[in-house]
């Protein structure tokens, strides 16, 4: 069974930073892209950032372009997510995802079959 868990977040000034991670098991990644999407209170589930497993192919939500990076350590099973000049509307719970093997990074959730159960991310201003 396949299984996805965050870890790292919590409350943080506008201007800080926070460092998300995301640990797969049950299951072989090693071609598999992991992304990252976020959902603020009232609004649909949006696209923040991805990365293909094997190629390391990387896509970021223009939004959060210049302030996040995301990496991978392939031994782990892990994707990262270091969020820099965080800002209040980056606000929200934030989930990880599998999806398909290639190298492509999908930005619809619809491509994404697991799921991680979210870790909230809240900038106070």
């Amino acid at each position: 069974q396949v299984q996805l868990v965050e870890s790292g977040g919590g409350l943080v000034q506008a201007g800080g930073s926070l460092r998300l991670s995301c640990t797969a098991s049950g299951g072989t990644f090693s071609s598999s892209t992991m992304a990252w999407f976020r959902q603020a209170p009232g609004k649909e589930r949006e696209f923040v950032g991805g990365i293909t497993w094997s190629v390391g192919n990387i896509r970021y939500a223009n939004s959060v372009k210049g302030r996040f990076s995301i990496s991978r350590d392939n031994a782990k099973n892990t994707v990262y997510l270091q969020m820099n000049s965080l800002r209040s509307e980056d606000t929200a719970v934030y989930y990880c995802a599998i999806g398909p093997r290639g190298f492509t990074v999908y930005t619809t959730t619809q491509f994404y079959d697991y799921w991680g159960q979210g870790t909230q991310v809240t900038v106070s201003s």
